[in-house]
């Protein structure tokens, strides 16, 4: 069945679900992990601030970081009697489904499965859908692990009312409460 089971991963709490559900499936199989992170301009992006003191080493601290938590999900699935291997992309041409689409292919995975935000509306939208774009261009299967429901209080407050009013420059969302 499915014994190459490919898992992107970025430290997020829907990437260790995922990896939590990947590992399971290759308990079950008797399958292999292959888990890989990218480094990409999101990742840049969203650590300027934390590597602004080391401006000469911030893409090899990057790297660094990712092969951090690639060590610590490796970890959990030896923990848990899977073996697993690591791969460690930085790429900057490609967006990341790109990536993780051509790793399935070139590795050759069996399966790939990620977690997923599950968002939907403004959300998506405004922040597109890599698990959607992994999904559409993949050339094998792919599982898509949602997380787990929220406490009542969480959802009840997601359900509220949403404004979004669209001035000349700017996008608001405000919630009502």
């Amino acid at each position: 069945m499915y014994q190459r089971i490919l898992v992107p991963v970025d430290g997020s709490p829907t990437s260790k679900h995922g990896l939590q559900e990947a590992i399971r499936m290759a308990k079950m199989t008797g399958g292999k992990l292959r888990l890989m992170h990218v480094v990409d301009d999101t990742s840049i992006a969203l650590s300027f601030d934390a590597y602004a003191g080391y401006p000469s080493d911030w893409l090899e601290n990057l790297r660094q970081d990712g092969e951090r938590l690639l060590a610590g999900a490796r970890a959990v699935a030896a923990a848990a009697g899977v073996e697993a291997d690591t791969v460690l992309r930085d790429n900057f041409a490609l967006p990341v489904h790109e990536l993780v689409v051509t790793e399935a292919g070139a590795w050759p995975a069996d399966l790939i499965v990620l977690g997923t935000h599950g968002r939907r509306g403004m959300g998506r939208l405004m922040l597109g859908s890599g698990a959607e774009n992994i999904l559409r261009s993949a050339p094998v299967p792919v599982l898509l692990v949602r997380p787990s429901e929220p406490p009542a209080a969480q959802k009840a407050a997601a359900t509220d009312t949403q404004h979004v009013s669209l001035p000349a420059t700017a996008l608001t969302i405000e919630r009502s409460s």
